[in-house]
């Protein structure tokens, strides 16, 4: 059995005269463990190496500790002291007195600096121990932490040593009064060390062992029982057949178990005193999930002793832990107690004064604890039916809404058990047949999830409730539809409710994967489960393929009830085909013709649509049945649509009846659904609608709804037509067939931007957004190959028309913020929640043009001046416009700013200059500050990144400051001066060489004569040199600004919105500096700090004198090299 034999000396003999003096964990020690090959000297290794017969090992060192007691245990202590991670070395003295006062004095645990090793001595009673190791013991890598599947190992073999080590000894050494008395005074000790190695390990071996106790206590306790009982027969014999000395042997050794039960008592009260009541509050989470692992043990296997209130308070406490391991050994441990009744009843004061926080951790913020949770209160439910209310019930079911899917689910399984497994039946079903039956409990159970779902009050998608088996044994399909057998139980809602449901199960069971923000985070399933879900989808497919034609005939006018049954053919499966179903799929074809043929309404004919197209896929084992059917309906649309504008339009005018303007508004909107789903271009169909926005262009009086629907059909052909553009070779003249049919759709849609009604303005708006955008990413995905590529510019005016659009019905309404106040009308609130994502949607359809390079970005100025004042709206759009620019061109998109900068500041200096008031639409100048700071926020912290983009913003900024200004005129001052303000919010984000770059081409505009120059008209330039100057961490502008400017008006003290107005005085034109906000934490530096030395970096060509008489940025050749990387001024 490769049991060794027993050894002749101690290991610790055998370690003199090997070469390695210790078991330590080095490079070369793990080698020669990982080599089987090679022959275990120490416990250690052995227990390391994993060796298959552990109870060997332990006989073998059984054996050795009947021979010569002390090298034996002294290898014991060896092998604890290795496990730890220690590489030192263990000496042991007798200790010889036990009268020994000064024995508690040399018990420490030091460093001996001189030679560079911490030692521990301690009583481990006969002897003193002394454990000496090098001072990377505390590096964090001892074997119970240490990574990799080799040591994840170890500490199942640790552990089970110490189990097989007591079991086999529990008839013999364990009771000597000398071995477990030493090692629970050794473990007990370096349980209690300053090492993390050994207070975590040998807490877990003086556990371990506490357990290994237990099971010794029980085995004593049953014998103790059978002894009893056999005492008891033994002595309910006569007296004639009884066997006094058979007596007295049976009675000594009753009495002798008992003294061992008690003795092991002792030992593990010893144990749970000595080092669990130290230890689970230790400050390393792992040391106390150890000790609440192991209590929830104890309990269930020695109830006796340990299943109290003083026992249990522990796992309580711990509950309140914040390490969520620690936690969720506590919910664990408890759940295998309530599982079993016998020991649930003996938890009555622990279950009252612990459930409120038992149902709170249904919250907890770790998942799996959560999980758990619900999983422990669902066995204290089975397992105790008083203790949970209906308050808690009720609590605790509202988890299936969870975004999390297994809490979700664990709810799910609990409100199944509860609610729906049982559920009240409402009449005796005594007498009636299986079948009765099984249908009046599904029928029940139908009504008990309805009601549940109706009184949770909770907006969640309807899905979700069967997201989770709240039905994990039925067959969803077949026992919904019985219910409908009865629908005069149910009411119209009820009914409305279980069509959702079933058609959120059927889409669960064909899609498979969770619902959005329900990801278990497995991102692939198993051959076996797809196997299942194909078996499911199969079944599925077979039974709607008989039941859904009755449903669709049974619900024909109700439209609300009939989309959700138009849905379930999408998830068909399609390998379920054959020629028994072909009567099935006729009459289904047969009810989506009598749907669409009966309602109009947008999302009925959305589905039927879908459904249509996915039984006439080229997979679709039923395309020969459906794609006729289809072309038949359409062929009769087109027809009826053609008929009915013959007689509608006549000289060019749309004259027409009621009746005949319903036909054709029915058909357009029927054309658009199908024609958005698939490609409806064989039947000519914009050629026949055109001629309806032809006519509303030249003449006008077509209905607004007919209007809209005729744009949106003939949006949808010229997509379509853009779709299918170059799948082959294309020919010159259908390249100008499309592109003139695209201009055409253009002209039209540029017609009805300027319609009377608002919501024909804003769909022909929403329509030359999109194609507009597909025809930009088809002309990127374009092969050369297929010919003449479709090239299409919208004109100038058609670009203007499109901003002025969204100028003027995206950015109207005069309070922003107006939307988030709570209004004392709901209907008003809905109202204007539907107006702002109305707003949104034409803003981003307008910034999509932009992204995708079919507006100049120059266009984006106008949308980012609305950034600080409608930032609630559409702050998230605008900032996702900005970074979009800048990814597609970091110097184009850096003008755009500077270019909206720069016309916000002309804007309000012309308001100023003419004497009027300034209007609300007209940004203060402290709005512009303001949003110059936010543009500069969104270059981030890379300056690296942006450094050219950064430059040429502080560039074009001088320029614009400083055209026309001349030097040597020091009584005037440049008319844009307080510009040099709103310019200094991005100078914190220039890189320190580039502060001296710009502060150079500052100077040679501005000129020497402007350093001393103190007046309160140049307070913007010194801002703005300060802003450059101050390169120091912590320190900005205000910090470099003379204290002499004191004298001068406060600065702090003007207007928040001062007046750029010019002023005069003593003939000079004034403009009055900008408001400066001072900290109130910084001091004033004098002027003199100002005065920086200029840097010897010249440019190329000196600026004209007569400065750049553009607004628009613009840019130069000059390049100045600063600190190896160039930057272009």
């Amino acid at each position: 059995r490769g049991k060794r034999k027993a050894r002749e000396g101690s290991e610790n003999v055998k370690r003199r005269h090997s070469k390695t003096s210790n078991g330590s964990l080095g490079r070369e020690e793990n080698e020669q463990l990982k080599n089987r090959d090679i022959e275990a000297v120490t416990l250690f290794e052995v227990v390391t190496m994993g060796r298959s017969a552990m109870q060997a090992v332990v006989d073998d060192w059984i054996e050795a500790y009947i021979m010569d007691r002390e090298p034996a245990l002294l290898d014991l202590i060896s092998f604890f002291i290795q496990c730890s991670g220690c590489k030192g070395v263990v000496t042991a003295e007798m200790f010889q007195s036990k009268e020994d006062t000064d024995v508690m004095s040399k018990m420490v645990e030091d460093l001996d600096e001189s030679s560079g090793l911490q030692y521990k001595k301690f009583l481990a009673f006969p002897w003193i121990l002394t454990v000496t190791w090098p001072m990377d013991l505390d590096s964090g890598e001892y074997p119970l932490v240490m990574s990799g599947l080799y040591w994840k190992k170890f500490r199942s073999h640790f552990c089970e040593f110490v189990s097989v080590l007591v079991a086999q000894c529990q008839y013999s050494v364990i009771f000597d009064n000398y071995l477990l008395n030493t090692l629970i005074s050794l473990l007990t000790e370096l349980s209690a060390s300053c090492v993390r190695a050994f207070r975590h390990t040998c807490t877990l071996a003086a556990v371990k062992l506490l357990t290994a106790l237990v099971n010794v206590a029980l085995s004593l306790s049953v014998n103790v029982d059978n002894t009893q009982r056999l005492y008891e027969v033994e002595l309910s014999k006569t007296s004639s057949k009884r066997v006094s000395p058979r007596l007295e042997r049976i009675q000594r050794k009753i009495t002798e178990l008992q003294d061992r039960k008690l003795e092991t008592e002792d030992m593990m009260d010893a144990i749970f005193k000595g080092v669990f009541l130290k230890r689970y509050r230790d400050v390393i989470p792992e040391i106390r999930a150890i000790c609440m692992e192991e209590l929830t043990v104890w309990m269930k296997l020695y109830s006796p002793v340990f299943l109290n209130d003083t026992y249990l308070k522990y796992i309580g406490w711990m509950m309140h832990d914040k390490q969520p391991d620690v936690r969720l050994k506590c919910i664990l441990g408890l759940q295998g107690l309530y599982q079993d009744v016998h020991l649930s009843s003996k938890m009555d004061l622990f279950t009252s004064r612990f459930k409120e926080r038992m149902i709170s951790m249904t919250l907890d913020k770790d998942h799996e604890v959560a999980v758990q949770a619900m999983r422990l209160l669902m066995v204290i439910s089975q397992s105790c039916d008083d203790v949970l209310n209906q308050d808690d019930y009720k609590h605790m079911f509202q988890f299936v809404y969870s975004s999390h899917r297994p809490l979700a689910a664990t709810a799910g399984e609990f409100l199944y058990a509860k609610l729906l497994n049982n559920p009240a039946m409402p009449q005796s079903l005594e007498g009636r047949s299986e079948e009765d039956k099984r249908r009046a409990l599904t029928l029940a159970r139908v009504r008990a999830l309805v009601q549940f779902y109706t009184e949770s009050q909770v907006i969640y998608e309807d899905s979700l409730v069967f997201d989770h088996p709240v039905y994990p044994n039925l067959t969803v399909a077949s026992d919904l539809y019985c219910s409908f057998t009865s629908m005069c139980l149910l009411s119209s809602a009820e009914e409305a409710l279980v069509i959702e449901i079933l058609l959120a199960s059927v889409r669960q069971t064909a899609e498979g994967p969770p619902l959005a923000g329900r990801s278990t985070g497995k991102k692939v399933i198993s051959t076996k489960e797809k196997r299942v879900q194909t078996d499911d989808c199969a079944k599925l497919t077979e039974h709607f393929l008989k039941v859904l034609p009755e449903l669709l005939s049974k619900y024909i006018e109700d439209a609300e009830k009939l989309t959700s049954f138009l849905k379930i053919p999408q998830y068909f499966q399609k390998d379920t085909g054959g020629d028994k179903y072909t009567e099935s799929v006729q009459a289904l074809l047969a009810g989506l013709d009598a749907a669409v043929g009966r309602h109009t309404e947008a999302g009925l004919l959305e589905a039927a649509a879908r459904t249509y197209h996915s039984l006439c896929a080229d997979d679709s084992p039923w395309q020969h049945i459906s794609v006729p059917a289809m072309d038949k309906l359409i062929q009769g649309w087109t027809h009826t649509l053609e008929t009915c504008l013959g007689e509608a339009l006549s000289d060019g005018a749309f004259i027409a009846d009621e009746e005949r303007k319903k036909n054709i508004l029915t058909t357009l909107k029927k054309l658009t659904a199908f024609n958005n789903a698939q490609d409806l271009s064989k039947w000519r169909i914009y050629e026949l609608v055109s001629r309806l926005l032809v006519v509303e262009v030249q003449h006008g009086g077509l209905p607004v709804e007919m209007t809209i629907e005729a744009l949106r059909c003939t949006c949808c052909c010229i997509l379509w037509n853009l779709n299918k553009f170059g799948e082959g070779t294309t020919s010159r003249e259908s390249a100008l067939h499309q592109r003139n049919q695209l201009r055409g759709f253009c002209e039209k849609c540029h017609r009805c931007l300027s319609h009377t009604e608002q919501l024909v303005r804003e769909q022909a708006f929403m329509c030359l957004s999109d194609i507009l955008v597909a025809h930009n990413y088809q002309l990127q995905m374009w092969d050369p190959s297929a010919g003449a590529p479709l090239l299409y510019t919208p004109e100038p005016r058609l670009q203007k028309a499109l901003l002025s659009f969204v100028l003027e019905h995206v950015f109207t309404s005069p309070e922003p913020d107006t939307h988030s106040s709570r209004g004392s009308d709901s209907d008003s609130g809905v109202s204007r929640l539907e107006d702002l994502h109305r707003r949104r949607n034409l803003l981003a359809a307008y910034c999509k043009l932009i992204v995708h390079s079919v507006l100049e970005m120059s266009m984006a100025a106008e949308i980012f001046k609305q950034y600080m004042k409608y930032y609630n709206d559409f702050g998230d759009i605008i900032k996702e416009t900005l970074n979009r620019t800048r990814q597609m061109d970091k110097i184009e998109s850096a003008r755009t700013l500077v270019l909206c900068l720069q016309q916000l500041y002309l804007r309000l200096k012309q308001e100023q200059d003419s004497g009027n008031t300034c209007s609300s639409a007209v940004q203060t100048y402290s709005s512009i500050k303001e949003l110059a700071r936010r543009f500069s926020l969104t270059f981030g912290w890379d300056q690296i990144k942006f450094r050219e983009s950064l430059a040429m913003i502080h560039r074009d900024g001088i320029e614009f400051v400083f055209q026309g200004f001349v030097q040597e005129s020091e009584k005037h001052f440049p008319p844009n001066i307080s510009y040099l303000t709103i310019l200094s919010e991005f100078s914190s984000k220039l890189l320190k060489p580039d502060k001296k770059t710009i502060y150079s081409y500052l100077q040679r505009y501005a000129g020497e004569q402007t350093i001393n120059n103190r007046e309160e008209c140049w307070m913007p330039l010194i801002y703005y040199r300060a802003s450059l100057q101050g390169t120091a961490e912590g320190e900005d502008a205000v910090s470099f600004i003379s204290s002499d400017t004191n004298k001068q008006p406060s600065l702090t003290n003007r207007s928040k919105s001062p007046s750029i107005r010019q002023a005069t005085s003593e003939g000079d034109p004034r403009l009055p500096p900008p408001c400066i906000e001072t900290k109130g934490s910084k001091q004033l530096k004098s002027l003199e700090e100002l005065k920086v030395t200029e840097h010897s970096t010249a440019l190329k060509e000196q600026p004209d004198s007569s400065g750049p008489s553009e607004i628009q940025p613009r840019t130069t050749t000059d390049e100045v090299d600063v600190d190896i990387v160039e930057i272009d001024i």
